[in-house]
Order: structure tokens, then C-alpha cells, then sequence
């Protein structure tokens, strides 16, 4: 395995033994791959996925993955006020914070989401 993706577990596996989400307040979870990215809401006591999606397959606007992942948290936060989830606890999955991450972020805070 290469450097960075060993770098990148490790903050993952620092990150999960805080972040832990409920029924109430959800996990919010990312992935993202050189193409595309995917979130999904996970309670972790009954160890269920509640929401999932992805941009794969949407309409890419000009190309941008900027703006995808943006239009991703916010489709993912109204799929989650359509179950009533007002409040989400966030697991970047030991990404940085910044570019198609914090696009995802902020979508989901436009929607009305709060971590």
C-alpha cells in the first residue's frame, strides 16, 4: 500500500473511535474515489444504513466535481429531512477537510443539516 492511502486509514481509524452515530443523530460517512464521491447516513447501534447516494450516474455539470459533491450533500440532507434527521454527527473518513469534502459539507448545511 502506498503512503498516502496508509496515512489516510490511520486518521480513519482515529476518527471512528470517536465518531459513533445514532438512531437520532446519525453518522454521516464519505467516500471518495478519483471519479466520483458517495455519502451515506449509518445508525451504528443497530448497524444499519438509514441513507445512501452517490454522484455517480447524475448529471455532471460542466465536468466539476466541486459542484457535484456540493449537489450530493444536498440531496442527501433532503433525503434525511424527509426522515426527519435534523442532526448528523460527520466522519470525513480520514480525508483533509477541504475541495469535494468540504463541497459535501457545505451542501449538507445548506439543507438544513446540522453537525
Amino acid at each position: 500500500m502506498n503512503a498516502k492511502r496508509v496515512k489516510r486509514l490511520k486518521r480513519h481509524l482515529k476518527i471512528r473511535k470517536r465518531v459513533v452515530g445514532s438512531e437520532n443523530r446519525p453518522r454521516l460517512t464519505v467516500f471518495r474515489s478519483n471519479k466520483y464521491i458517495y455519502a451515506q447516513l449509518v445508525d451504528d447501534q443497530s448497524a444499519k444504513t438509514i441513507i445512501a447516494s452517490t454522484d455517480k450516474g447524475k448529471e455532471k455539470k460542466l465536468d466539476n466535481r466541486m459542484v457535484s459533491a456540493k449537489s450530493l450533500g444536498q440531496i442527501i440532507a433532503k433525503k434525511a429531512q424527509d426522515k426527519k434527521i435534523k442532526e448528523i454527527v460527520f466522519d470525513r473518513g480520514g480525508y483533509k477537510y477541504h475541495g469535494r469534502i468540504k463541497a459535501v459539507a457545505e451542501g449538507l448545511r445548506e439543507g438544513g443539516l446540522k453537525f
